[in-house]
């Protein structure tokens, strides 16, 4: 019984550390953001992207923007990469805590995107 509640206890506290471990900092986001110069071409709100084709990030779900830049920093490399010269560019120094902080800061933001009905 001691061993299995032992186990448990293990569990339990590993699933919260992946929890903790997903959401990110998005005070290191913010910094990530300012050192990488997303807003060049993001807008310095995420919100006013350069180029139309452009996406806004402010506001997105964290998690789409997370498997986004994996994605990106996949490349043609494995399966589900994405190919872009300047995003494949910015991920591939991107570290999974790098991602999940930037995520967590562009998730903080308010964005302005609406659902259409």
């Amino acid at each position: 019984m001691k061993k299995i509640m032992t186990s448990a206890v293990f569990a339990a506290s590993f699933v919260v550390s992946l929890s903790a471990m997903a959401a990110g900092n998005a005070e290191s986001g913010k910094l990530l953001t300012e050192k990488y110069n997303c807003a060049s071409c993001h807008g310095k709100d995420f919100n006013s992207p350069i180029d139309p084709s452009y996406p806004k990030l402010a506001g997105q779900h964290q998690d789409y923007l997370q498997h986004a830049l994996v994605a990106y920093r996949r490349g043609n490399d494995g399966m589900n990469g994405r190919t872009n010269a300047i995003m494949s560019g910015q991920a591939k120094a991107l570290t999974d805590k790098d991602i999940q902080d930037i995520a967590a800061y562009l998730h903080s933001l308010p964005g302005s995107l609406v659902l259409e009905k």
